[in-house]
């Protein structure tokens, strides 16, 4: 029987500890949303995927799919699985009740209303902890290098997960080929992973995940494996599909392309911990770590608004565009930086002298970094690098107008 709540999708919150590093992230997501985890190598984002997959042990927190409590460590700690025994995780994947022995004589003596590590808002009679096996979870995965089985043909590939779910052969191999006509391989059934592109072992992965009907998708660094070429098309199909899908979608990246075309809504984790929130042009509009100013091409700096000026703690000042108060952000696109042999007059700008510490080529333009009172990254011309004569060590006045300034609140 399936006593899944319709319509609530994904409510976790994610505690590994592992020495010195932890993830600390809270994470929701709704039915029919894909969210990104996107960051840097090492930020936290594959552990998570791992922890809701069941792949990884919670130290503590939960995890929450459409209403059933999939993981939730006991006393903090990771959770003695030999007690629950296998009727109690048996019972626990298939209704959600009956974590462990002696369940119900907790019950009356409320010691599962008294659990400090109970989320708030979570009813006090539900159970106080639990662990879902991975197989038992309603989650789909389709993992980094794809792990499709080198033995099986693409169609039991896809066919593997219905079976393992009860599924006869002859219905698993009838909606495995269902799937494959989805995503454009109906003629390539037969052929064994080693005999697929890139791309067409992406789309196999895609389909054995999805062909389960999976309450949640999980996706790891999806078209990291792929050629430039093979990677766009793909993400399209890929876009497709995560539109049609009616679950929750979790995609973890550290590419700003991908989470941007295929994400709802994008979670920036670092060091474990989500640093920003929202949509991507909210993210890319009001970056809030150096990070993420990278990622969107900004300079970025923190310091304290008073009217039009951002003063920062290195005593310097930037005249701003918008008048703001209190701790605030201010920035600007090294395209907006101008570059000068002596230092410009004219129009009211903020100036300072610089020494220019790389050059680079950067698309059609020349990436300049700059050393000084601002640590900034400059974009000029071919013509105008050529011009100055820009390499390391040089020292030339940097200008920016306050108008190109950028300001909101920290």
């Amino acid at each position: 029987m399936n006593t899944e709540s319709p319509n609530t999708g994904l409510d976790a919150h994610l505690v590994v500890d592992r020495g010195e590093f932890r993830l600390d992230l809270r994470l929701r997501v709704a039915p029919g949303e894909t969210v990104a985890l996107l960051g840097p190598n090492g930020a936290g984002k594959t552990t998570a995927l791992r922890a809701l997959a069941g792949l990884e042990s919670l130290s503590a927190g939960r995890i929450a799919l459409n209403g059933t409590l999939l993981d939730r460590p006991k006393n903090g700690g990771e959770i003695d699985r030999a007690e629950l025994g296998p009727e109690n995780q048996n019972r626990s994947a298939a209704t959600g009740r009956g974590t462990g022995p002696n369940t119900a004589a907790r019950r009356r003596s409320g010691a599962l209303n008294t659990d400090p590590n109970r989320e708030p808002g979570e009813p006090a009679d539900g159970p106080r902890y639990r662990w879902v096996p991975p197989e038992h979870r309603r989650i789909g995965v389709v993992f980094q290098d794809y792990l499709l089985f080198p033995h099986l043909n693409a169609l039991d590939n896809v066919a593997f997960g219905p079976r393992r779910r009860g599924t006869g052969r002859a219905e698993a191999r009838s909606l495995a080929a269902d799937w494959l006509a989805r995503v454009g391989l109906s003629d390539f059934t037969r052929r064994r992973p080693a005999q697929l592109s890139g791309g067409q072992a992406q789309r196999v992965a895609l389909a054995r995940a999805l062909a389960t009907d999976p309450a949640l998708l999980l996706l790891d660094e999806p078209l990291a494996a792929l050629d430039a070429r093979t990677r766009l098309d793909t993400r399209v199909e890929l876009h497709r599909h995560l539109a049609g899908h009616s679950g929750a979608a979790v995609l973890v990246t550290h590419d700003p392309v991908d989470a941007l075309m295929l994400a709802d809504r994008l979670v920036v984790v670092e060091d474990g911990r989500a640093v920003q929130e929202g949509d991507g042009e909210s993210i890319t509009a009001r970056p809030r770590t150096d990070y993420i100013a990278r990622l969107v091409g900004l300079n970025l700096y923190r310091g304290r608004g008073s009217g039009s000026a951002v003063r920062l703690p290195s005593g310097t000042t930037l005249q701003t565009g918008e008048p703001l108060e209190g701790e605030a952000f201010a920035a600007f696109a090294p395209s907006a930086v101008s570059l000068f042999r002596e230092r410009p007059d004219g129009s009211p700008r903020n100036t300072w002298r610089a020494t220019v510490s790389g050059v680079h080529r950067h698309g059609d333009h020349i990436r300049v970094q700059l050393e000084g009172p601002l640590r900034a990254a400059a974009d000029v011309t071919p013509a105008a690098a050529a011009h100055l004569r820009l390499e390391p060590g040089q020292t030339v006045w940097a200008a920016v107008k306050a108008s190109e300034i950028r300001s909101y609140p920290a």
